[in-house]
């Protein structure tokens, strides 16, 4: 930023000429005893012909600037530079201009040489000769955070008008100063600062930047651009902001902070992924995620792979028009993150430490029966006709909680070292992190270690050139593994140790018959070379460009990226353990290699005409390559336990291999690209954007590889004009309307070719391979398109202390690409890749934020919310179909909804009557109560047994709902006191279902026969008529309650604090002290609180889905229901836990 203004820097503008100046400072000095008169002499010979309309007080100074040698310095909180005013004077001095501009505000000026300072009225200016001459009472150096010299700050005695301002190299001097006061230095774009003398006559200050507003400067995709000039749907989200929450991923950090932006857990493991949408689903089959561009280049990795320290800015385009740039890359939005790289302007090496240390607990153990409880309940059950009996094993007199033996404190741990400087002409900077994580169960972990590196030289005057490097390797062990499921399983009547104390092992049946005690899960500690599942992910990115600049105002720059990533899995169980019940061990690895290049050719041209026409073009044409390998293998009866799967030559002479055909997969594909785009700004009031893409992709049909697309957007800066001078309170005002399409080919490759698979047929006395037609080709398969409109205000009040965006959106994608189920007379057995259908989402987004309390007696208070609405709906299905009821879809219904009987209580005495006429000679008192649809004869008597209709219409089965909220959105708050600071980030959801995989019809938990552990609900019997769950051991489908997938609906609205963090940012006096720039101590509390919501007021458990539905250590798809495997569940393969963090931030 330029130090002394309000807006952005102009490095060069400022220090070209700053050997002069100082020259001049110097023989100011020199001549100080003349002064006055040298003053008085220079602005008087200054005239100034000025005729301005309508125009910023920044802009007159400006303007001045032009015209003579003059420099303002000034801070911002004294006034408001962005006030408008009419300027019509002929060969005035500079006081005439500014007694036009400032006479009625409550600022004074102070003429020093070709220095004009601008204060408070009340603040009284230490130039005088007198106090010249008098002895220094304090003096000292005001560098920014790379040590630069800062002229022009504002450093006042609190409580008194004494004051003065630093000069061109940073230096001031403040006389006679009371040995117990304090000092405040103010400098507009930086946080203010306060120092206490504490006797001392030197005190140097750093003084760090703050972005403000409009200032910032955000990503748009091959450029950046100022945020009030940006014409597209942009959100930016600061590295301070992200790393704020600690965490082992940034998308952890964003939950909540944006809106139309949704992060969800595909696992609650430590180190699994999680599900990122922006503005709903738009396709059905096809890839929903936004892509990922990681300093330039698309990002071909994992956000795992990226450590949260090394991220400068994060800026998110989520509507065509601004993402138009990355065309069908781009079609479901795109995250572009911009990673901390050295600063040319630091003199001296910055060093850097992030670190926290934390420990994890359970947020609230599942709800699961006690022992009292547990035996009322299967009494109940055998009561009913259950015949599952206690087993040996089990004794009444026991007690056993099985979370509480099995859970454990887990350990976070994260440290990241910075490095960064300046080279003459350029700059460097880097990174090294280590994360590690364990699981609140044994056996579950996550470690990362992290690199990265990034320069940038130039070469002569017009050359450039640069690299940056990201590595990380990452290690996650136990990620398939279920011992959660084993042991909510085991029945609290089950003692786990024998007589002597020992762990019990084994697994123990009669008749054949389930028991209490399976595999005792105590013995994973005690595995040792028993059982070990481990992934090692080595990923490196690397980016390198060229610049030049031809001429004034044209470059050329060329990105090439260079990415590897590999995937190494291995799993062996060995024999009776808690992971494999089996008599004979097993093992399985897996490979998986993946390249990627890219090389992306772009011509820039950015050139201001006659002062108000400012042109931006960019031409780009790029190309990238995929390939990708993994092999996979199998081997039972391992010879020792200590070979593991480390090994597969050395299997028993009766092991066995086993080389799934369809787990070895390798793929290759390519997209080849031109792009252009123009951007126009009119006097700062009225912009353009215009995109034009043609994408040619290798996967798709013979004829339809390429599309061209286009989008427009524009914007109206209101508060600009002159009409809207009056209105005082606004700040700031504009429109903005964006149109584009692009377009979707995230599929696999070859789909246009078909594919073929083995099987196996006895060939005389051996088994022998042959390959068959498993899934048809598609001739004609073509781009999913999508057509968005996106209407937008943004607005800034009173004295910018309020702001917001308030956007609409709508989206229209057609040929939707969808993996379509064949009927079996095709005679194949895998899906078929085609363009049908038609889907929309329309959404409303508003983000606020605020500032209640600003720097009030050492208080401030900052507050920001936003909310979101998205509706998606099927447009139209193939062939003109209504539904597709094997994939849950419905023409005129959302995307995700919930098909299945409808629960409306339990069978009562008294209504046996009425049960027979439903559920026929099966149905009981006490079972679950559905809905029944059809139709009723002439004596009132339904027509046929609830679930026994034909078609769709007649069984029965409905809709009843989406798992989209009606509206969700997520909040922030901080409250500073002097160094003190406490931040709370949360998000909220309100309405849409919730499912609860721990009561799913799949849920062997929810098996209500007596068999097994089970949850502890509200169930039916003749003391208890609930209408909420059924009987022990009523009706059943396949050993669950009948309707059992009605019970793992809940209403999924929550409001959830996420984070509290409390910190301590240290004072400069303390930091000279301690020879350090910045320190900051924090302790932070994640998971601390939820409210509003029915299913943690029932079960304790986060309301946060964490699953895939399709997670088999948690699946949730029902028999009956249609619970498609696109839909995030609450499951139990991982708790969620409650951490409490230790941290520091120290700046050396």
């Amino acid at each position: 930023m330029k130090k002394n203004q309000i807006y952005p820097p102009d490095w060069q503008r400022y220090f070209v000429p700053k050997l002069f100046l100082c020259m001049k400072l110097t023989i100011f000095l020199f001549f100080l005893s003349m002064l006055g008169a040298t003053a008085s002499s220079f602005s008087q010979q200054s005239k100034f012909n000025l005729q301005l309309k309508n125009t910023t007080i920044k802009d007159v100074f400006d303007e001045l600037k032009s015209q003579s040698d003059y420099q303002f310095f000034y801070s911002n909180d004294d006034f408001d530079v962005s006030r408008r005013v009419d300027v019509d004077l002929n060969d005035a001095s500079i006081e005439n201009v500014l007694e036009q501009i400032l006479g009625d505000m409550d600022v004074s000026y102070k003429i020093v040489d070709k220095s004009v300072i601008i204060s408070k009225s009340d603040v009284v200016w230490s130039f005088d000769q007198k106090q010249q001459q008098q002895q220094v009472s304090v003096s000292g150096t005001v560098t920014d955070g790379g040590g630069q010299p800062l002229p022009g700050v504002t450093v006042v005695e609190k409580g008194t008008t004494n004051g003065t301002i630093t000069d061109f190299d940073g230096k001031y001097v403040l006389r006679d100063i009371a040995a117990t006061s304090t000092l405040i230095f103010s400098f507009v774009g930086m946080e203010n600062i306060e120092m206490a003398l504490d006797g001392r006559s030197l005190i140097d200050v750093v003084m760090q930047e703050q972005t403000i507003g409009l200032e910032e400067v955000v990503a748009i995709g091959y450029g950046v651009q100022r945020k009030e000039a940006v014409t597209g749907s942009v959100a930016s989200v600061g590295g301070e902001e992200l790393r704020a929450v600690a965490s082992s991923n940034i998308s952890q950090s964003l939950q909540g902070r944006v809106a139309g932006v949704e992060m969800m857990q595909t696992s609650s493991r430590p180190g699994a992924s999680m599900q990122i949408r922006i503005r709903g689903t738009r396709s059905l089959t096809a890839s929903n995620d936004p892509l990922i561009v990681l300093d330039g280049i698309p990002f071909a990795g994992s956000l795992q792979d990226i450590n949260p320290s090394d991220i400068k800015s994060l800026d998110i385009l989520k509507d065509a028009s601004a993402t138009a740039v990355y065309g069908s890359r781009g079609a479901n939005g795109v995250i572009i993150i911009t990673t901390f790289k050295g600063d040319s302007k630091d003199k001296e090496p910055v060093v850097t430490y992030s670190g926290y240390y934390g420990v994890k607990s359970l947020m609230n153990k599942y709800p699961m029966m006690n022992a009292d409880e547990f035996i009322t309940w299967r009494e109940e059950a055998i009561k009913n006709g259950a015949s599952w009996q206690y087993g040996v094993d089990e004794d009444k007199s026991v007690s056993t909680d099985w979370q509480d033996l099995m859970f454990e404190t887990g350990m976070v741990t994260s440290h990241d070292v910075g490095l960064s400087g300046s080279t003459k002409g350029g700059g460097y900077s880097f990174g090294a992190g280590y994360y590690d994580e364990t699981s609140v169960l044994p056996g579950q972990e996550y470690e990362r270690y992290s690199l990265r590196a990034n320069f940038d030289q130039k070469l002569g005057e017009r050359v450039k050139v640069g690299v940056s490097s990201i590595s990380s390797y990452g290690i996650v062990t136990g990620e398939t593994s279920n011992i959660l499921g084993t042991v909510l399983s085991l029945t609290p009547i089950t003692n786990p140790y024998n007589a002597d104390g020992s762990i019990k092992t084994g697994s123990l049946a009669i008749n054949n018959q389930d028991i209490g005690l399976y595999y005792n899960p105590l013995m994973v500690d005690q595995l040792g070379d028993k059982w070990r599942e481990r992934r090692k992910n080595f990923a490196s990115y690397n980016s390198f460009y060229g610049e030049v600049n031809i001429v004034d105002g044209l470059k050329y720059r060329m990105n090439l990226g260079l990415n590897y990533r590999q995937s190494n899995y291995g799993k062996y169980n060995g024999a009776e353990t808690p992971y494999n019940a089996s008599t004979i061990s097993n093992a399985q690895i897996e490979n998986v290699l993946t390249t990627n290049w890219a090389v992306e050719n772009l011509l820039y041209y950015d050139k201001t005409f006659a002062e108000k026409h400012t042109l931006g073009l960019v031409a780009m044409y790029s190309a990238e390559q995929t390939e990708s390998n993994t092999s996979n293998m199998a081997g039972q009866d391992v010879a020792a336990d200590f070979l593991q799967y480390y090994n597969f030559g050395l299997l028993s002479d009766d092991g066995e291999i086993t080389v799934d055909p369809e787990k070895q997969i390798y793929y290759k594909r390519g997209l080849t690209s031109a792009m252009a785009r123009a951007t126009y700004n009119y006097d700062g009031k009225y912009m353009a954007t215009a995109t034009v893409r043609s994408d040619g992709s290798s996967v798709l049909a013979s004829g339809k590889k390429w599309h061209t697309y286009p989008a427009l957007s524009v914007g109206w800066l209101a508060s600009s004009e002159e009409f809207m001078q009056s209105v005082k309170w606004l700040n700031f005002l504009k429109f903005r309307v964006g149109y584009g399409q692009t377009s979707n080919q995230a599929i696999q490759p070859y789909q246009t070719l078909g594919g073929l698979s083995t099987n196996y047929y006895n060939f005389g006395s051996r088994n022998v391979s042959g390959y068959y037609v498993s899934n048809l080709p598609n001739y004609n398969l073509g781009w999913e398109y999508s057509t968005n409109w996106n209407l937008a205000m943004e607005f800034h009040a009173l004295d910018n202390r309020l702001s917001g965006t308030l956007e609409y959106y709508t989206q229209t994608t057609k040929d939707v690409l969808v993996a379509q189920s064949l009927p079996p007379t095709s005679g194949v057995t895998e899906s078929f890749m085609t363009n049908i259908g038609k889907t929309q989402n329309k959404g409303v987004e508003l983000s606020l934020n605020g500032n209640v309390i600003k720097d009030l007696n050492g208080w401030s208070w900052d507050v920001g919310v936003n909310f979101f609405v998205n509706r998606n709906k099927i447009k139209e299905l193939a062939s003109g179909q209504q539904y597709d009821k094997g994939n849950g879809w419905f023409v005129g219904e959302p995307i995700d909804v919930i098909y299945d009987f409808k629960k409306i209580g339990i069978w009562q005495k008294g209504e046996e009557n009425e049960v027979t006429k439903y559920e026929g000679s099966t149905g009981e008192v006490g079972m679950i109560k559905v809905e029944y649809t059809g139709d009723y004869d002439a004596q009132g008597n339904p027509t046929r047994q609830i679930g026994q209709g034909t078609t769709l219409e007649d069984d029965d089965r409905q809709i009843l709902g989406s798992v989209e909220p009606d509206f969700q959105g997520g909040f922030n708050t901080r409250v500073g006191y002097k160094g003190f600071d406490l931040s709370v980030i949360g998000s909220f959801k309100s309405g849409g279902i919730l499912v609860s995989a721990l009561h799913s019809q799949t849920s062997y938990l929810n098996m209500n026969n007596g068999r097994r552990g089970q949850v502890k609900i509200d169930y039916w019997t003749e003391d208890n008529p609930t209408n909420a769950y059924p009987k022990p051991y009523g009706p059943e489908v396949t050993n669950n309650p009948k309707y059992a997938s009605t019970l793992s609906y809940f209403d999924a609205s929550y409001v959830k604090v996420s984070t509290i963090t409390l910190a301590y940012n240290f004072k400069q006096d303390w930091l000279q002290k301690l020879k350090l720039n910045k320190l900051r101590l924090y302790v932070t509390a994640q998971n601390p609180f939820v409210f509003g919501s029915k299913f943690y007021k029932e079960t304790g458990l986060d309301p946060q889905p964490n699953s895939n539905s399709s997670d088999t250590s948690t699946q949730a798809v029902a028999d009956n229901a249609v619970v498609t495997n696109r839909i995030q569940v609450v499951g139990y393969n991982t708790p969620a836990t409650r951490n409490f963090l230790f941290g520091l931030n120290v700046t050396f």
